[in-house]
């Protein structure tokens, strides 16, 4: 069997070929519900039981993409002695400047983490330049791996219009030159598994509970009615007034005024303790789902309490599931272009852009890391785009001047006091004397009194 043979006659472990596998199941353009109908578009009808999507799911993926797509990368290397310096002239640092010739850095990040919460996955082909370097990135919508006899990894991609018309892809592409994101992989290492599986009874729910409440406005009059009458009726007549009722009030003659003769009355459907419920339910299910996400309520614009400040909200996002997404995706792009790793050499988006809007506490933190002398005035003020302090003199941090470290006290003595100066002695004078007159006034007094008895 050739090489090519074998690749191609890479089969899927864990069930047998005939036997039957539980759904649901992975297509081109989403995920298949256990039980659905093979030919389902061919039957006209749709394979999720319950509508074809949900805003909740649609609002999570979303949040997580965009979020994604507005963090600037950057390509980072360690100086050895606790810095940093950004590479601006690596392979790295221009794919994330421009990734390819018709689309921008936010737009690739965009899709890509688009289709890894979607699918669970996502591909992209890298094309090398003359010193084998990454010089384009182009996303794919389609991609499986595929496992030769000797455990060489290679991939099947498609689904870039563009691409295909540039390169042969009908071989298959070498694990080193795609980028492969994956999030769970419960199945296969190489095959992930989105958040989306596990909200199929909350999405289920919701579903029902929606298409139940759009019959009850299609299918009836808006809102539904009930005809009442004591005059007696037979079969036959209520089900000619029901037919000529609904004659009137529904499909194209929904909204006209029907005529009620015969002591007839329309009255409301009355609505019940359950229908009332219907809110609590889907905001359960909407919570649910935001859950499987890790997004809290409050990114969503929904929940209880916000938090007290932007940069509190969004630092609990960063770290629960953004974070880990930030993460994820840069260890991919790291393994891509052969990086060593955090903290040596790195992919770095940096999440400072979603602080943008919140200007105060922005400025508050830069203050406070300047008067602590963790940053350099020069340094904070690269965080605001603003140039550096002219003469040189924002360069070194700086902190105030009793801010001293603690052996301050032990090390520095205090100085000896100083002695007072001996007054000049004058010519022929008593050395007695002149002692005397340096001692107080009490010591005097003793001195007189011994004269004094002397004398007697």
């Amino acid at each position: 069997m050739s090489m090519l043979a074998r690749l191609r006659g890479f089969i899927r472990r864990g069930h047998g070929e005939g036997e039957i596998r539980p759904g649901p199941y992975r297509i081109s353009d989403g995920w298949l519900p256990a039980g659905s109908a093979v030919n389902w578009w061919q039957m006209g009808k749709s394979p999720a039981s319950f509508g074809e999507g949900n805003a909740m799911v649609e609002a999570c993926v979303s949040a997580y993409a965009q979020t994604i797509a507005m963090c600037p990368g950057d390509h980072w290397r360690s100086l050895g002695d606790g810095g940093r310096e950004r590479v601006t002239s690596s392979a790295l640092s221009r794919i994330m400047k421009r990734p390819n010739d018709y689309q921008t850095i936010s737009d690739l990040l965009l899709n890509l983490a688009r289709r890894l919460y979607d699918g669970g996955e996502t591909f992209a082909l890298a094309v090398r330049n003359s010193r084998f370097e990454p010089s384009e990135l182009h996303l794919m919508r389609h991609g499986y791996p595929v496992i030769a006899a000797d455990g060489s990894i290679f991939y099947q991609l498609g689904g870039n219009e563009i691409v295909e018309r540039r390169f042969d892809l009908s071989q298959p592409i070498p694990a080193r030159d795609v980028l492969h994101v994956r999030l769970h992989t419960p199945h296969h290492p190489l095959k992930g598994a989105s958040p989306i599986l596990a909200t199929v009874l909350e999405r289920g729910l919701a579903g029902a509970a929606l298409n139940q409440q759009v019959a009850y406005y299609l299918n009836q009059a808006r809102p539904s009615w009930v005809l009442e009458t004591e005059t007696q009726l037979t079969a036959v007549q209520v089900k000619e007034l029901r037919e000529r009722w609904e004659e009137q009030t529904t499909g194209e003659n929904a909204g006209r005024t029907p005529i009620l003769t015969a002591g007839l009355k329309a009255k409301a459907a009355p609505t019940t303790a359950q229908d009332g419920h219907l809110a609590d339910m889907l905001k359960l299910t909407d919570q649910g789902i935001a859950l499987s996400f890790r997004i809290p309520l409050q990114i969503l614009g929904i929940g209880g309490t916000p938090f007290a400040s932007t940069e509190a909200l969004m630092a609990s996002w960063r770290a629960s599931g953004l974070g880990f997404a930030l993460n994820h995706i840069e260890e991919a792009f790291g393994l891509l272009f052969g990086l060593k790793g955090w903290p040596d050499d790195y992919l770095e988006l940096d999440t400072n852009a979603l602080m943008r809007s919140a200007f105060k506490e922005q400025i508050e933190g830069l203050a406070r890391g300047v008067i602590s002398g963790i940053y350099a005035p020069d340094e904070a003020r690269a965080f605001v785009d603003l140039p550096a302090v002219p003469g040189g003199v924002g360069k070194e941090p700086r902190v105030q001047q009793q801010v001293v470290p603690l052996s301050y006290g032990s090390a520095l003595k205090p100085a000896e006091p100083v002695a007072a100066p001996t007054p000049p002695k004058q010519d022929g004078g008593d050395p007695a004397v002149e002692h005397d007159q340096t001692h107080s006034a009490s010591a005097i007094e003793q001195r007189l009194h011994g004269y004094a008895s002397s004398l007697h």
